[in-house]
């Protein structure tokens, strides 16, 4: 048991973090969103829950500059203000806008969302116990290398789960009779505001697979569905 105590030692402090990273996460969104409220976006956002067999899907808007969209720990679904304003603008439709919605539903109903926190917990697991085994042989330099292998399984699962969302976003659209189309059209802009204006580059989109990956993928889906 006390061979195991510097893995416990690593993993209780992070949790802990989690959960205060969590509880601020959640007075932050509580204090700087209100309710989606738009007639066009209502109205698709219904498509969306008459495919699910649902009464409603509630959307926020998190009024923050940077383009994102968010699902929350607790399940609740957030776009931010900047995406708001390039919808207002005209610049995204809503059938886009609703790519992105359905996009961050699908890590809600797959689990994502409380995966994190067991993810979160088994990645300081693993951080722990090769910076203890990699110090053996390679002092100093150890724990950066485990810290580097530790990154690369994070960034894989982190790209699973979006793929994932991506998959779950096009089966909804599509049952919903928006389609696919939008949801291709959404991570072109996303892609093309990357390349050309650096400043409101979506910093989930640093983490996330490579968007022309994410548009063949889907491209897939479509194909494949349309037989």
């Amino acid at each position: 048991m006390i061979k195991f105590l510097p893995i416990l030692l690593a993993i209780l402090p992070a949790m802990a973090m989690y959960f205060v990273s969590v509880s601020r996460t959640k007075r932050e969104l509580d204090a700087k969103s209100t309710h989606l409220s738009h007639p066009e976006l209502d109205a698709l956002t219904q498509k969306m829950a008459q495919a699910l067999d649902l009464p409603r899907i509630t959307v926020n808007v998190y009024e923050i500059e940077p383009i994102n969209g968010l699902a929350a720990p607790d399940g609740r679904i957030f776009i931010t203000r900047g995406f708001m304003d390039k919808f207002d603008k005209g610049e995204i439709s809503g059938p886009e806008l609703s790519s992105v919605i359905a996009h961050e539903l699908g890590h809600v109903a797959l689990g994502h969302t409380k995966r994190r926190m067991i993810d979160f917990g088994g990645q300081n697991a693993l951080r722990a116990a090769l910076s203890i085994f990699l110090a053996r042989f390679i002092p100093f330099f150890g724990v950066y290398i485990a810290n580097f292998i530790v990154g690369l399984v994070a960034s894989r699962m982190s790209h699973r789960d979006e793929y994932e969302a991506d998959e779950y976003a096009a089966a909804l659209l599509s049952k919903a009779d928006i389609g696919i189309a939008p949801q291709i059209a959404m991570f072109e802009k996303l892609e093309d505001w990357t390349k050309h204006r650096r400043g409101l580059a979506p910093a989930w989109m640093l983490s996330h697979p490579d968007t022309q990956d994410r548009i063949k993928a889907l491209q897939k889906l479509e194909q494949k569905w349309a037989v």
